[in-house]
Order: C-alpha cells, then structure tokens, then sequence
C-alpha cells in the first residue's frame, strides 16, 4: 500500500489502523522522521516499551539480526516495535524480502530508508507494495516551501503572513527539519492565535526584517538603487550568513518568474499567482519589476547573472572576493 501523505499515515497511526511493516524511504528525511517517532511515541505505554521496543541502525545491524527481532512476541503489549534506523546502509537489504512477505503481525517492523528511493522494478520493492505501507518522502521545490510553512503555522493554531512567509522560505530554504526547527523557536515565544510577523522573526531567530534577500529581490524589483546598494553592502559584510551563490540563485528564479510574467497574455492577479507559482499578494510586486525590466533587460541580467556566478567559482577572477562581485552584480542590474 502506497502512502502518499504523511499525515494520512499519522492519523491511521492515532486511530489504531496499524500495519506490520513500514518502509519509510525518500529524500526528505523530515518525513520519515516524523513518522517513525509517531509510532515509537503513540503505540506503546512508557512500561511496554521496555521490553517491546528495539531500535536498531542499518550500520550496526544485519538482515538475520533484524529478522530475529521481529519475529519476537510481544510481552504484556498488543505489539513489538522495532525501527530500523539509517536503513539505507544495510547490506543486500533485499534479502529481507521472506520477511516482507510473510510478516509477524504482532510486530510492526518501521524501516527508515533515507535520502533515496528503493528501485520500482525489484521483486522486494513490489513485494512492499503488497504487504506493507510505504511512503516516500518528496524535497519540496522553492515554491512549495511558503504554503508548506503556512500548513504547518496554521495545524498548530497560530498565523503568518505573505511576507513574513516568504522571509522565512527564503532564508531556511528547502530542509524541512531546518524550517520546523527555526518555527519552533516562534512558537515558544507566542500565544496561540497570535501572528508571526517579520518583526517577530527578526527578535526570536536572528533574521533581519529589513536586510534579508526578499528586501533585497524588491529593492532590484522597484529600482531603488539606494535600498538595493544599502543591502547588497550588508551581504558584503556578513557573507557567511548570505552567500553569493544562494543570492545569485534566488535573484535566478526571481527574473526567471519575470520573464515569465511578460510572456503571459492574462495578466490577471489569479493567472498571474498560478503561473509564477506565487502568492496572489506578491503579484502587484512583479507588475511593478516588470514595468522597470523589460524582456531585453531580463535576458542581459541572466547573462550577467551567469557571468558572475563563474566568477564567484574563480573562473576569469582571481582576485574579487564574492562581497564585491556582488556590489558589481547589483550596479549591472540596476543599470
């Protein structure tokens, strides 16, 4: 059974619809995570864990071993649990297929396989699909990563909005332990129902509210050559916190998105939201960058864009350290 939702397997979970095997496998670890610490958590009373609750790690563990374990019974508890960490390093996994197809249903076997994806075509892997649930945890892209953040805020009862949502993308990127981590930290900090705002952000996680790349995407974008120079300066100065690279990409995608708006015949704010794959809030911000840059502008900004991510690896530099390339980068876009 093919699982496409974590949050599906963690209301079965809380509902007792429980599964003697659990192939957890994907980039996203976060996932996988969740899932095996639902179970660990949720399943047994502290007492039954002490004799009905093994974990085990791929490195330190072999086929036989794990096999042993889950053909255990249960003592004075409805279930064995045992979790196989760091499943990806096991050796010749596949030969835990006999297993697989014939499971111990007092046990729930979780079998954390991270980072990849088992092959499709192998006999182990349809013989999963039959018996057991297995879910694969996807990376978001960059435009999944606001809406996933609001999800989240929301599930716990509290707010944001569209730009302290997009402040947070931006900086935290796409590691979803990374997000939940930083969210966390708000939470702590605010009553239930209250709103994560940028100033919020800014006391509890460090992030600036006025010296961020968003500031900076809609500094380029109105053409204000003093805020844009005033906050390219400031990533200058603190370059381990701001990256040329993760700039240069973010910038990347933004006159990608531009590029995009001028091709489109409805400009209509929902069209518009749908094709960038943005907030419908964000909208106005493109309308705007697109009145200030138009095709023949966006096409020679990625040219200089390319141009100055080759040097930031040294290519035709040897000299310019990535703060000033990145004032060189702002005055050619703006100019």
């Amino acid at each position: 059974m093919f699982a496409k939702n974590y949050q599906q397997v963690l209301k079965d979970v809380r509902n007792k619809v429980l599964h003697p095997v659990y192939f957890l496998m994907g980039e996203e670890a976060f996932y996988i995570d969740v899932i095996a610490d639902f179970i660990e958590d949720q399943v047994l009373t502290d007492t039954e864990k002490e004799f009905n609750l093994s974990i085990l790690y791929g490195k330190d563990t072999d086929i036989p071993t794990i096999i042993s374990v889950a053909k255990r019974y249960p003592m004075m508890a409805s279930h064995n649990i045992v979790i196989i960490k760091e499943a990806q390093h096991i050796k010749n996994i596949e030969n835990l297929l006999p297993y697989i197809q014939q499971p111990l249903d007092s046990t729930i076997l979780v079998i954390c396989y991270k980072y990849k994806d088992l092959d499709k075509r192998t006999k182990f892997y349809k013989a999963l699909e039959k018996t057991c649930v297995v879910f694969s945890g996807k990376k978001l892209y960059d435009n999944q990563v606001p809406g996933w953040i609001s999800d989240y805020v929301k599930r716990y009862g509290y707010k944001i909005g569209p730009r302290a949502l997009q402040l947070l993308a931006d900086h935290l990127g796409t590691d979803l332990g990374k997000i939940v981590n930083e969210v966390r930290k708000l939470f702590i900090n605010l009553e239930k129902g209250s709103e994560i705002t940028p100033e919020v952000i800014e006391a509890n996680i460090g992030i600036s509210k006025d010296y961020n790349i968003f500031e900076f995407q809609n500094a380029l974008g109105n053409r204000n050559n003093q805020r844009a120079y005033q906050i390219a300066r400031y990533f200058a100065d603190n370059p381990k916190s701001h990256p040329f690279i993760l700039i240069a990409g973010v910038l990347y995608q933004f006159f990608a998105k531009l590029i995009t708006y001028h091709g489109l015949a409805d400009k209509s704010q929902k069209n518009v939201a749908n094709a960038l794959g943005v907030n419908p809030f964000f909208v106005k911000d493109y309308a705007t960058a697109a009145r200030n840059y138009p095709p023949q502008k966006v096409i020679s900004i990625f040219s200089e864009l390319r141009n100055y991510d080759l040097k930031s690896k040294g290519l035709n530099n040897e000299t310019t350290v990535s703060g000033e390339l990145l004032k060189e980068l702002t005055f050619k876009i703006l100019n």
